[in-house]
């Protein structure tokens, strides 16, 4: 069972419910995250060298869901640069 958040998806999941922690993770990615950041939340989620989101670790996920009804997770916001954008903004041909 894979489980998609904000557009990305994680096909690995480890439920520590003595805790209420998710751990998630995508398939496509082995080693160690290029950085990480904590949302307001309190959950920790992971990046690689190009700065996709690789892992999620959720916390009081079930204690969350049952209060609130569903789980917020802010995501920092991103940056371009004029050169990840210059390709779409060429004129049309």
């Amino acid at each position: 069972m894979s489980i998609t958040i904000a557009g990305t998806t994680f096909e690995h999941h480890h439920d520590d419910q003595r805790g209420d922690v998710l751990y998630l993770s995508v398939d496509r990615y082995a080693g160690p995250p290029a950085r990480a950041s904590s949302t307001p939340e309190g959950h920790n989620v992971e990046y690689d060298v190009e700065g996709r989101v690789i892992g999620m670790t959720l916390t009081n996920v079930s204690w969350l869901l049952d209060r609130d009804g569903e789980l917020v997770i802010t995501l920092p916001a991103g940056h371009v640069s004029p050169d990840d954008l210059a390709e779409a903004l060429q004129p049309a041909a």
